[in-house]
Order: C-alpha cells, then structure tokens, then sequence
C-alpha cells in the first residue's frame, strides 16, 4: 500500500492511494477503530490493523479526490529521527568541494581520505523531528543562508522496535519506506562542523525535514537497493544515482544502533546522500523560488518550493 496523512475539511485523515493514483481508501472516514487515527496509531496497531487497511483498500468505504486534499508527511511527527551517510561518492564528492567555503581548489574525490570509521560502521546524527513536511510545503529559506541545498535520499519507517536486532532478521522491523529531502544550509553547517559537532542548526529549521510522497509498505518494495533515484529542480535534472550504492545497508543501520539501546516503532532512519545526490557535489545551489523534485522508482515523488518569506 501507498499509506498518506492528508487534511480535508480541516480535519487530519490517514489513507492509502488506490490503484488509479487519483483517488484515496480514506481510514480515518471509514471506521472509528483507534489504528486508524493516525499513521503511529496504525504502525502500532500491527498486522491486524494492517489487514483491515487492505481490506478498505479492496473494497472502499469512503474516497478522497487525491487532487482535492492536501497531503502531509506520511508520519507527520515520527517518534525518533535518525540520518546516515552510507553513499561513499556522496562524501567524497562533497569533501572534494570544500574549496567552496575554504578557497584553493577542487580536490579529486578518489584521493580524497575517509576517515577509517566510516568502512567500521554506519555515521549518522539525529534530526528535528518537529520539522517535517510533505509534499507540496513550500520550504522556508533559513539564515539568508547563501548555500541551501537539497539532498535526495530516501528512509525506513520502523513497524516494530527492538533492541540489539540481528543483522539477518533487521528486515522485519521495517515497516515502510518513503523519499527524504534532508534540506541543508551548507554555510551553516561547515561553520558550525568546524566545532567538532553536529551538525545542528545547518539541518535544524522549520520545514527543513521533507518525508513523502506517501509511505509505501515494505511489501511492496522487493528490493529496496535497486532503485533509480533522480532529483530536478525547475524541471532540469541535476542529480542521479541508485539506492544499491549504499555502502551500509539499512540491516547494518538497525544492527548497529540497536546495539543496547531499545528502538520503537515510527522511527525514521534515512540512508544520506546519494552519489551525486545533492547540488555541494556539483558546486551549484538553491535560489529562491526554485521547486526541487526528487523521484525514486516505485517510491513516488517529492515536490517542494523553497521560498524567501
């Protein structure tokens, strides 16, 4: 299923889009049971409540006009939000660019060194999760910053938690799977780096989290590294790559952070970057008014306008 939270009639609906891509199983109009409040409400309702989705989804009580609401981030607050760097290209095309902030020039990205941590285990920080948009926001422009990139990634949803999670059973805690636009002031975050930590406020701003289009259930995602992914923006393709380049996998990510430490259902985790994946690697930014889209194969499409208010 392609699961969506949408605003009609001033009230907040979960649903899933049905096969004409047009229309939507509205849940949350369809039935007063609890999993059906919310996207947690129904991660957390397990199978069960999973198999009563599908079943309004193969024989609809109530139909939205997908034209006619207004579509939110799958999980608007997930309960925990985690992003990784797993795409070696991605750091080794945005370490041959720090010239951009520094002078000199541009390093060559197959000499540049990696620290040996990164081949030992997945990286990564925690995000804002009170930040999230969907598709179709418009993305505020923060600290007049002069260096606003987008960055095409895409993430997991957890459907169970766990703690210290083997490596070949990690799959079965992921619930779904849906596009990430990490939203990054570079000025920012290389000023701020330059401290030892973070980044914080380079990534922290209102809207800077963008999950959707839709969260689409794990199965229907046969294999989630081999996906196309491609980002435009004014319609002119700026990025390319493939999710099978993720150096960690996300098997690798849950066994690692699970490691003594309780995981819970409705945690996000994002892969990073992909190669090529964001305008650092090609030393070209956003401008304001611009629309960035980023398309992942059989994930959908993340529309968004970044606006100066």
């Amino acid at each position: 299923m392609k699961l969506v939270t949408f605003e009609t009639g001033g009230a907040r609906h979960i649903g899933a889009v049905l096969p004409d891509g047009k229309t939507i199983a509205d849940f949350t109009a369809s039935s007063s049971a609890p999993h059906f409040r919310d996207m947690l409400a129904l991660i957390d309702g397990g199978a069960a409540a999973l198999d009563e989705a599908r079943a309004l989804v193969s024989a609809p009580k109530a139909i939205a006009a997908l034209a006619s609401v207004k579509l939110l981030a799958p999980v608007p607050e997930p309960r925990q939000m985690r992003d990784f760097l797993c795409f070696e290209m991605h750091l080794r095309q945005a370490r041959a660019n720090r010239y951009l902030f520094n002078g000199g020039e541009r390093g060559d990205p197959a000499k540049m060194e990696l620290p040996k941590v990164w081949y030992e285990q997945p990286i990564y920080y925690k995000c804002n999760r009170f930040s999230v948009v969907g598709t179709g926001h418009d993305v505020i422009w923060p600290y007049d910053s002069k260096m606003l990139d987008y960055e095409l990634e895409f993430g997991i949803i957890l459907g169970k938690g766990g703690k210290n999670i083997a490596r070949d059973k990690a799959r079965e805690h992921i619930f779904g799977y849906c596009i990430f636009n990490d939203v990054s002031a570079r000025d920012i975050q290389i000023k701020e780096m330059g401290g030892q930590l973070g980044p914080t406020k380079g990534k922290d701003f209102d809207t800077g989290n963008i999950l959707g289009p839709w969260l689409v259930t794990a199965d229907e995602v046969t294999d989630p590294y081999n996906l196309t992914m491609v980002a435009r923006v004014n319609g002119e393709e700026w990025s390319r790559g493939n999710s099978g380049t993720m150096h960690h996998k996300f098997e690798d990510i849950l066994a690692h952070v699970s490691t003594d430490e309780t995981l819970y259902a409705g945690e996000f985790f994002g892969s990073g970057t992909v190669g090529n994946g964001c305008g650092l690697e090609q030393a070209r930014f956003l401008k304001a008014g611009d629309v960035v889209e980023l398309e992942i194969e059989g994930l959908g499409t993340l529309r968004n306008r970044f606006v100066k208010t």
